[in-house]
């Protein structure tokens, strides 16, 4: 059994205040609870009023915490990271009222990533965990039925997708450190943080580069 914890960084829109980058990250292990003891030993450690908090979430925590969620996640034996990147500034005018098909295509091309390149065995059981967060939940719900069909057309194991809030997940909280950082390179120029995970992505794909 594998597995596959995913989280998406950035946004599809295209105004002057959106993003200019939009990511998937994942995040593979045959360990399932590896990335969740990483959240709670950090949790143990953080002040009382953080550890009232919900979850942890990049965006929110200090650069002392990410720095140690990063750290530890890079510690791990048996961690990958896999991502596509898509910059927006490229993508075709008549394309950009269209996030569903950029969502989607984004998605496939992760898909070819992870089976294409032996990322994932054609027989193994994977469990996939998506981060179902407030937002384009219409995204989701037609995201959802995509990947499933398209992963069971690549592949010949059982394969089984599950939508969890990411403060019912720590595993999911960890991935978007790793998702955060990646995304700070591309959108800040500030590769601090990528560094320290670095070591652990085996493909990163930038879309329209």
């Amino acid at each position: 059994m594998v597995y596959v914890f995913l989280d998406e960084s950035g946004d599809l829109g295209f105004k002057k205040s959106s993003s200019t980058w939009f990511l998937f990250t994942v995040a593979i292990t045959p360990d399932k609870r590896a990335l969740e003891r990483v959240v709670k030993r950090i949790r143990r450690t953080l002040r009382k009023k953080h550890k009232n908090l919900g979850e942890l979430h990049a965006y929110h925590a200090d650069s002392a915490t990410r720095r140690r969620v990063l750290q530890e996640i890079s510690s791990l034996k048996d961690i990958h990271i896999v991502c596509v990147i898509l910059n927006k500034k490229k993508v075709y005018i008549d394309l950009q009222n269209q996030k569903n098909y950029l969502y989607n295509y984004t998605a496939n091309i992760l898909l070819d990533r992870l089976c294409n390149k032996k990322t994932l065995k054609t027989n193994e059981l994977i469990e996939l965990y998506v981060d179902r967060k407030d937002t384009n939940k219409k995204l989701q719900e037609k995201f959802i039925i995509y990947i499933s069909e398209a992963m069971n057309k690549r592949r010949l194991g059982a394969f089984s997708i599950k939508l969890h809030k990411s403060n019912e997940n720590k595993s999911l909280q960890a991935v978007d450190f790793i998702s955060w950082a990646i995304f700070r390179k591309y959108e800040r120029g500030d590769y601090e943080f990528y560094e320290i995970i670095k070591a652990k992505i085996i493909d990163e794909k930038i879309l329209f580069p």
